[in-house]
C-alpha cells in the first residue's frame, strides 16, 4: 500500500516550464473556462498569453527575485498572472480578494511587492500610498485610482525573458501568507522544487485519480494553496480542463456540473454540507458525471461523506496538508478495499511521518519516541514539498522546522493499516469554513479599540462553518457591557479584517485568563463557551 513513486522526476523543473510543456502537448484542448466572463482558453492560447504577459512584466520593470502581488478572485487573469510572474523571474505573493485595507497593506509591505495586479473593485477605498517598494498597479476589468490597464501588459514587447540564476530548489515560486501554527500571517517561502514535487507526489501512482480528460470545477480560491497547487497546477500539467468560479454558490455549481460535464471537484466540508442540503431539496442534478470529490482544508466529520455519497452517488477522498507543505502530505483512496472517507489516508511518496507523544513536544523528531499504534500524538513530517521557511521570520521557522522535520501542531492517530486520522489541534488556529483565522490577528485589532483593556479569541464548534471566532473582552473603566458595545466591537473588526475573521460572538469578562508570563489560556476560554 505504501506509495513510493512520483508522477515524474521533479529535478530542476520550474512550475512555468511544466505548464508551458503541457500547453504545447495539449495545444487544441480547452485549458480554462472562466465562468465569471464566459471566456474559454485553449492550451495554445494560454501558453501564448503567459509568455506574452511575462515579457510585458519584464518590460514594466519587474526584475528577477522581486515580489509581484496578485489580488484577484478566480479568473483567467489570476492564472496567467501567476505563471507569467514566475516565468519573468518574479516571486508571486497571493492576496485574499476579500481582504480589507489593513490586511492588504500588511502583505504588500511585509513582502516588499513592487507591482500589484488587481481589479478596480478590489482596491476601491483602499489607500496604497506610502508603500515604499510598490511602483505600479495594474487593474484587469475595472480601473482603480492610479492604476494602469492590465491589457497594457499583454501588448507585444521585445523584452527578453530572464534565465534562472539558481536551481529550482532555491528559486521561490510562491509566497502565500499563512499564520502557521500561531501568530500573525507570515510569508511561506515555497520553491519551484517544493511545488512541482508536491504536484508529482499528488499525481503519482496510487495517489489520486486525476486524469487528463477530467473537467474540474474549481470554486476554491486560487490565492489559497489548496486551489493553487492541488487544482490549478496539477490540472494544467495533466492537460485537464479547469472550470473556474469566483466563489461558491449552490445554484451555479448545480448548473455548471451539467453544462461543463464536470467529472471532479475539490470541496471543503461546509461546501459538502451545503450540497447535501441541496440534494435533499432536489436541487442537485441527478444526471451528473462527477466521479469523486476531494475534501480538504478542514476536518471532515465521519458522517458527512457517507451522507454526501448516499445522496449524490459521488465518492469522497479526504486529504490533509498545510501551506507549509505545498500543501499535500496525505490523501485517501477510492479503491473499495482501501476506501476510508473518515481518514486522511496514507502519506504521499517521499513523505516521512512520525507521531510524537505530548511529552516530547520540545524535543527533536529524530530523538523522540513515537506513540503506540492507535494512540494520539503530534504529526511530524519531512519531505521534498516542505517550505524553505517563513519570509524574514527565522525564529518562527526554527520553531516548526527542527532538523528538517516539520511539526504540524495537529494531533493524529495512526491505525494498524497505516491510516491517519486528525483528532485534535495543538495549534491556536481557528478554521472557519476551511479558512484559517489567527486569534492573535483579531486580538490585535480589538486591542486598538479604546474600550478594550484585554481580550482573547478562540474557536467554537459550529455545524455549518466548522468553527466560528468567539471573542472574550475585558473593558476599560468607564465603558459599559451590553448589546450595543458588542455590535460596536464587531463593527470595528469588520472595518479592518475580512469577513471570515470577524468574531461571531462577544463575551464580556472581568479578566482574560493568562499564564504568569502573560500567555492567554485559550483552553480556559473554550471551557467558558461549552
Amino acid at each position: 500500500m505504501k506509495r513510493t513513486e512520483l508522477y515524474a522526476d521533479p529535478s530542476n523543473v520550474f512550475v512555468h516550464d511544466a505548464i508551458l510543456a503541457s500547453c504545447r502537448t495539449h495545444a487544441q484542448k480547452t485549458a480554462l473556462v472562466d465562468s465569471s466572463c464566459g471566456r474559454r482558453m485553449t492550451y495554445a492560447e494560454y501558453g501564448e498569453t503567459v509568455e506574452g504577459l511575462a515579457r510585458g512584466l519584464v518590460g514594466a520593470g519587474v526584475k528577477p527575485g522581486e515580489v509581484l502581488a496578485i489580488f484577484l478572485a478566480n479568473s483567467w487573469e489570476f492564472c496567467a498572472a501567476y505563471h507569467a510572474a514566475t516565468l519573468a523571474g518574479a516571486i508571486p505573493t497571493l492576496l485574499n480578494p476579500t481582504y480589507r485595507e489593513r490586511e492588504v497593506r500588511h502583505q504588500l509591505g511585509n513582502s516588499g511587492a513592487v507591482l500589484l495586479i488587481t481589479d478596480g473593485t478590489n482596491i476601491e477605498g483602499i489607500n496604497l500610498a506610502g508603500l515604499p517598494n510598490l511602483r505600479r498597479v495594474f487593474c484587469t476589468r475595472e480601473q482603480g485610482s492610479g492604476s494602469e490597464p492590465f491589457s497594457d501588459l499583454l501588448k507585444p514587447v521585445s523584452a527578453a525573458l530572464p534565465q534562472p540564476d539558481q536551481g529550482s530548489q532555491e528559486t521561490l515560486a510562491a509566497l502565500p501568507y499563512s499564520s502557521g501554527t500561531t501568530g500573525l500571517p507570515k510569508g511561506v517561502m515555497l520553491t519551484h522544487s517544493n511545488l512541482v514535487a508536491n504536484v508529482y507526489q499528488f499525481l503519482g501512482p496510487r495517489a489520486t485519480q486525476l486524469k487528463s480528460d477530467d473537467n474540474i470545477l474549481c470554486f476554491l480560491p486560487l490565492y489559497h494553496i489548496y486551489g493553487l497547487n492541488v487544482m490549478l497546477n496539477p490540472a494544467l500539467i495533466l492537460g485537464a480542463t479547469l472550470v473556474l468560479m469566483p466563489r461558491f454558490g449552490v445554484g451555479q455549481v448545480a448548473s455548471l456540473l451539467t453544462e461543463e460535464a464536470i467529472t471532479m471537484m475539490p470541496l471543503v466540508p461546509p461546501a459538502m454540507n451545503a450540497l447535501c442540503l441541496a440534494a435533499e431539496a432536489g436541487q442537485f442534478p441527478k444526471n451528473h458525471n462527477v466521479r469523486w470529490v476531494k475534501s480538504g482544508a478542514a476536518p471532515l466529520a465521519a458522517e458527512l461523506p457517507r451522507r454526501f455519497t448516499a445522496l449524490t452517488g459521488i465518492l469522497v477522498c479526504q486529504g490533509y496538508g498545510m501551506t507549509e507543505a505545498s500543501p499535500v502530505t496525505h490523501v485517501g483512496y477510492l479503491e473499495p478495499e482501501l476506501y476510508r472517507p473518515d481518514s486522511i489516508g496514507h502519506p504521499l511518496a517521499q513523505t516521512e511521518c512520525r507521531v510524537i507523544g505530548t511529552e516530547n513536544w520540545a524535543a527533536t523528531a529524530g530523538g523522540a519516541a513515537e506513540v503506540a499504534t492507535g494512540e494520539p500524538g503530534e504529526l511530524v513530517m519531512r519531505g521534498p514539498q516542505f517550505m524553505k521557511g517563513y519570509w524574514k521570520e527565522p525564529d518562527a521557522t526554527a520553531a516548526v522546522l527542527r532538523e528538517g522535520w516539520y511539526w504540524s501542531g495537529d494531533i493524529v492517530t495512526r491505525d494498524g493499516e497505516g491510516f491517519y486520522r486528525v483528532v485534535d489541534r495543538r495549534k491556536e488556529m481557528i478554521k472557519y469554513k476551511g479558512f484559517p483565522v489567527a486569534p492573535a490577528e483579531v486580538e490585535a485589532v480589538l486591542l486598538e479599540h479604546p474600550a478594550v483593556r484585554e481580550c482573547g479569541v478562540v474557536g467554537r464548534a459550529d455545524a455549518e462553518a466548522g468553527e466560528i471566532p468567539v471573542a472574550f473582552i475585558a473593558l476599560r473603566d468607564g465603558f459599559v457591557t451590553g448589546k450595543k458595545m458588542e455590535e460596536e466591537l464587531c463593527g470595528f473588526v469588520a472595518e479592518r479584517l475580512t469577513r471570515y475573521k470577524q468574531p461571531r460572538e462577544v463575551h464580556f469578562v472581568e479578566v482574560v485568563p493568562k499564564t504568569a508570563s502573560g500567555k492567554i489560556l485559550r483552553r480556559e476560554l473554550r471551557q467558558l463557551i461549552r
